[in-house]
């Protein structure tokens, strides 16, 4: 008789309706048949381990689904680009953002922008606004069925920061209904790249969207908008020059000298551009840069003065420059900078003064209608942000409003200031006043001031041959300010000299002495002016400070950035 045998896996996984399965009795470890309960026992167990394998196996299913779901399909279409070393030129077509609106509907386009901010609307979508110069538009990045923008890409594209530079691919998507946050209103991208070609830093030491805001907006939020100042414009400027105000500003400086350029050239003037080193004060006085110029000394130019003249003695009759000015002046004023722009010219003329005179006032004139059609985007820019009453001038140069001297300090007077002196110049303050009394009479923002006393004017200033208390020169006003110094210069050599010895200057001194021998070979009557470039756009546009029209401003304390 055989011994009884252990129960196995196969007797002892059994349910209690299989007690018996083909005679075979489920046997404990000492070989005796399990009890009914231990039976029941063993079929629950394999119950929870048959429960347990299941949910394993639903467990591992559910995993593979999540990671095929998780699967970045979109990985070559976003992300850190290589730094640009002209590794390749693909010669993609390249779109401007002001050339696009709901007319380019469908279009594919590609673009550099900076991100102006980002604004995710849960885990599948994310709003951009994107910028070119004045120009912004809305970017979409939504996660699309074929896998081309995936969360992940909308995830990355919500985390990058403002002000960074990115590398947009896209199709252009007519919209319904206005955006208001881009300058670009009835068209939106639909981003389908993204790529990031330069980072900005988290926290900028100023944000941008505080350097855009209106003026106004921030006086009436009560303190809910952050002021930003001046100095901190100027100390972080790279970041205040990208603001649509700057944007518009610095492009009608542009237009201020291309103006210029073109009404001048019409009139066969000739460009030149004169030395900035030189070896004598070309205005005379102290106030000059003095630099080493190897083992002497030099100055920085004060102006082209000299040099215009010259060029008029040389032959070029008509002659004009666009250059930098450098005044050692130690004010800290609204319209004064060390250094400027200066549009000059200088012509000889035929009969009288007056005639450079016309010039110069059909110029200007030239220069404030050209901006005012062809730029009236930019100045409504501008007015967004230094809100002011638009410039009043006429529109023929024959209707501009020439007062002398005597006679605008007679209206002065007149208005109560008895204390200005009809042979002394005009404090900034008396300026601005006799602009309003200007602007009150003949309905102008712009006139010239003639016949200022000599003691006013540098040596070169030719004097009123009926009274040489006065001179023959003049001052172009804009806004009550002086945007315009000019006159007709002395031409005859032994008088020059004269001249020059009266104010103190020493003709036959290293510098001077070659400009007084110009004109012992022969000169005609000639006369110009120097325009400050600056102060016309500051005026102009009513900024309230000549640094605002600069780019980087220089003062008695500032000589950075």
């Amino acid at each position: 008789m055989s011994s009884p045998q252990p129960p196995t896996e196969a007797t002892t996984n059994l349910s209690i309706k299989d007690e018996k399965p083909d005679g075979v009795i489920p046997l404990d470890a000492e070989g005796k048949p399990l009890s009914k309960s231990a039976l029941k026992k063993l079929a629950k167990e394999k119950e929870k381990a048959e429960k347990a394998a299941k949910r394993k196996e639903e467990e591992e299913r559910a995993k593979a689904a999540r990671e095929a779901a998780n699967v970045d399909h979109a990985t070559e279409n976003y992300g850190p680009q290589q730094m640009n070393q002209s590794q390749t030129r693909p010669n993609l077509n390249y779109t401007w953002l002001a050339n696009i609106s709901a007319a380019n509907d469908g279009e594919d386009i590609i673009f550099r922008a900076r991100l102006e901010n980002t604004r995710a609307q849960g885990a599948k979508m994310c709003f951009v606004v994107l910028r070119q110069g004045m120009d912004s538009v809305q970017g979409l990045l939504a996660v699309s069925a074929d896998g081309k923008v995936s969360k992940q890409m909308v995830k990355w594209a919500a985390s990058l920061s403002s002000e960074s530079i990115v590398l947009v691919h896209g199709r252009v998507a007519k919209v319904t209904e206005e955006i208001k946050s881009a300058t670009i209103g009835d068209a939106e991208i639909h981003i389908s790249k993204l790529y990031l070609l330069s980072e900005a830093p988290e926290k900028l030491p100023m944000l941008y969207e505080d350097a855009n805001r209106p003026a106004k907006v921030v006086e009436e939020s009560e303190g809910k908008f952050a002021t930003v100042s001046l100095a901190t414009r100027l100390d972080n400027r790279t970041i205040d020059l990208r603001t649509l105000a700057n944007q518009a500003i610095f492009r009608i400086s542009s237009a201020v000298g291309m103006l210029f350029r073109e009404y001048l050239f019409n009139l066969d003037f000739v460009e030149f551009h004169t030395p900035k080193l030189i070896a004598a004060a070309s205005e005379g006085g102290a106030n000059v840069f003095k630099v080493t110029y190897f083992n002497r000394d030099a100055f920085l130019a004060q102006s082209p003065q000299l040099y215009k003249q010259m060029l008029v003695v040389g032959g070029f009759e008509r002659v004009m420059e666009i250059g930098p000015v450098f005044r050692a002046e130690n004010s800290q004023t609204h319209r004064h900078m060390t250094e400027f722009t200066g549009l000059d010219m200088e012509m000889a003329f035929n009969e009288h003064y007056h005639e450079v005179m016309e010039i110069l006032a059909g110029m200007l004139i030239h220069v404030f209608q050209g901006l005012r059609t062809k730029f009236k985007k930019e100045i409504d820019i501008v007015r967004q942000q230094f809100p002011i009453e638009e410039f009043k001038f006429p529109n023929n140069p024959k209707d501009v409003v020439v007062v002398k001297f005597k006679d605008g300090v007679k209206m002065l007077h007149e208005a109560g200031h008895t204390e200005v002196s009809p042979t002394e110049d005009l404090s900034t303050e008396m300026e601005r006043t006799l602009g309003k009394l200007v602007l009150e009479k003949y309905d102008t923002d712009f006139y010239i001031l003639d016949k200022f006393p000599s003691s006013v004017r540098p040596f070169y200033t030719m004097p009123d041959p009926e009274d040489p208390t006065y001179s023959n020169s003049y001052d172009f006003m804009m806004r009550g300010e002086e945007i315009l110094s000019g006159a007709q210069r002395v031409h005859d050599a032994n008088f020059l000299s004269e001249q020059m010895k009266k104010f103190g200057v020493d003709p036959e001194q290293p510098g001077l002495g070659d400009y007084v021998q110009s004109f012992r070979n022969g000169a005609p009557p000639h006369a110009g002016g120097g325009i400050g470039l600056e102060r016309v756009v500051f005026l102009f546009l009513g900024l309230g400070n000549i640094r605002r029209a600069s780019a980087f401003p220089r003062d008695p304390i500032r000589l950075r950035p």
